[in-house]
């Protein structure tokens, strides 16, 4: 603990400790010390993000992306469908610390209970009618149901869904402060993963016997 008989050296390297901190967590992804940096993908460095492409190389085309146009394919067992415009699919987000998905919503869709590990996720409806929730890391659940023009915002790491309520297809659109906000999907995280979890582990947390956490296994088994 530093008192007021501390040294002044002490006392100096505590306020800019005080003073940088803030600075260094407004956001998920690290400010970008340049313009720019479109992703190159053909580079073997990756450090917290892709490398960038050579300036002389970079074209209008990398700031534009058009791929959220299109209305995804909701013929699935979730009834619901996201198209990711990150860095990934949008390479001129690389270090821009954010980045946007298109959600798509069957009659009855479910965008499955999931995490974003490394953003903050704020959204808007756009069509449709659907039921937002979230849960605490204190078990408390927050939800509302959510018309065309109305947004939500959900903390970083907190698991949360959205539920297709309305009587036809909907659709939401969500950004991130992160160009690679990354999804755990808690249903295929815990009953799809390779190589799978322990049964015992799975039925004491569950509290059910093999033949449950089987019959759910079995349904996410690729």
């Amino acid at each position: 603990m530093i008192s007021l008989s501390s040294s002044p050296f002490q006392l100096i390297f505590c306020l800019m400790v005080l003073l940088i901190l803030p600075f260094s967590s407004r956001s998920a992804d690290p400010d970008a010390l340049q313009d720019f940096c479109v992703a190159d993908f053909n580079s073997s460095i990756s450090v917290n993000g892709f490398s960038c492409k050579p300036a002389e190389q970079v074209v209008s085309d990398d700031f534009f992306f058009d791929g959220l146009r299109k209305e995804g394919n909701t013929s699935n067992v979730f009834g619901a469908t996201v198209t990711p415009a990150n860095v990934f699919t949008f390479p001129g987000l690389n270090t821009m610390g954010l980045s946007t998905n298109r959600v798509d919503f069957g009659p009855g869709g479910l965008n499955p209970p999931h995490s974003h590990p490394r953003a903050s996720e704020s959204g808007i409806v756009i069509a449709g009618k659907l039921l937002v929730g979230f849960i605490t890391s204190d078990n408390v659940f927050h939800s509302k149901v959510l018309s065309p023009g109305e947004m939500f915002v959900i903390p970083k790491g907190l698991v949360h869904f959205q539920l297709n309520v309305g009587e036809g297809k909907a659709l939401a659109f969500t950004s991130f402060n992160s160009h690679f906000p990354g999804v755990v999907i808690a249903s295929t995280n815990l009953f799809g993963s390779t190589p799978s979890i322990p049964n015992s582990v799975l039925t004491k947390a569950f509290q059910v016997g093999d033949d449950v956490i089987n019959g759910i296994r079995s349904k996410f088994d690729s």
